[in-house]
């Protein structure tokens, strides 16, 4: 699939391949090769809401900080797809997860008055609101839980009791989490958006951004796949865990869990999982 159209304006010569790229669900991705040597990578969809791409280069523009993760830089956006700089294939450095604790770290020392963010965006295909809230907790269960019961979706896979067991928990928040800042967060921290930059550092695409809990972020990461501790040790370093934070990640990963759940009709087993964490807690 070649559209001319994608390269409009960006100098970069004419593409003369589109190359599928694996990962995310909600866009076909494509690294596209042009007529004069270079690449870029293009995510593309028809039926998207149509401020997707738009919010997405806003959320990678907020991520750049010095001594953060590497971003890559927006070359276009249209309501219809987005082309980025392609960060290429490179391997990881040998220091890259010692190099992304500090760099998570260093991104979650920026901080604001208060909860959200200047504007709603998306985690996936569905809205994340994000309206500025003093309390944390407040917003993590309205906004990061409770939002998700209101889906089709979450009703049909999530038994009733289950249900009561979430509005349980938000009311309890306060006792389970303790206090933490509004950390500027990317919102969607797995190891699928995770990568090495062409210098083997770490970088990050697909952001969901807002201003956050720290242990909620970590909570994504560490929940999908083992993490080197040289990564929790540069963290700390920089950005010192509340006592037992380890213990919360089930906890905090409840928003993830019900995000999958509000996308897709038939999610047996993270209900399962959901059921599981919920009866831990409540």
């Amino acid at each position: 699939m070649l559209t001319p159209e994608w390269l409009e304006g960006l100098s970069l010569g004419g593409a003369i391949a589109a190359d599928p790229l694996e990962g995310g669900y909600a866009s076909k991705t494509y690294r596209v090769r042009t007529s004069l040597g270079r690449s870029v990578v293009v995510k593309t969809q028809d039926d998207l809401p149509p401020d997707l791409y738009p919010l997405e280069a806003d959320g990678l523009d907020a991520l750049r900080a010095p001594g953060g993760f590497a971003v890559p830089e927006v070359l276009r956006v249209t309501p219809t797809f987005i082309v980025l700089a392609d960060l290429g294939t490179a391997e990881p450095s040998p220091t890259y997860w010692e190099d992304a604790g500090r760099a998570l770290a260093l991104q979650h020392q920026q901080t604001a008055d208060k909860f959200g963010y200047h504007q709603d965006n998306y985690l996936g295909t569905l809205p994340q609101r994000n309206p500025w809230t003093t309390d944390g907790h407040t917003f993590f269960a309205e906004h990061r839980l409770l939002r998700y019961l209101e889906t089709a979706n979450c009703q049909n896979n999530l038994a009733l009791e289950d249900r009561r067991r979430v509005e349980r928990i938000a009311d309890r928040l306060p006792e389970l989490v303790p206090p933490q800042p509004p950390s500027l967060l990317h919102g969607d921290l797995w190891h699928g958006n995770l990568l090495p930059a062409p210098d083997g550092e770490p970088a990050m695409i697909d952001p969901a951004v807002h201003y956050g809990w720290p242990e909620a972020e970590l909570a994504t990461l560490l929940i999908y796949g083992h993490l080197s501790e040289t990564f929790f040790d540069a963290y700390e370093e920089l950005h010192p865990l509340a006592p037992d934070w380890r213990s919360r990640m089930p906890l905090l990963h409840l928003r993830e869990l019900l995000c999958i759940t509000a996308h897709w009709p038939d999610r047996a087993e993270t209900a399962a999982e959901i059921h599981t964490i919920l009866k831990r807690f409540d």
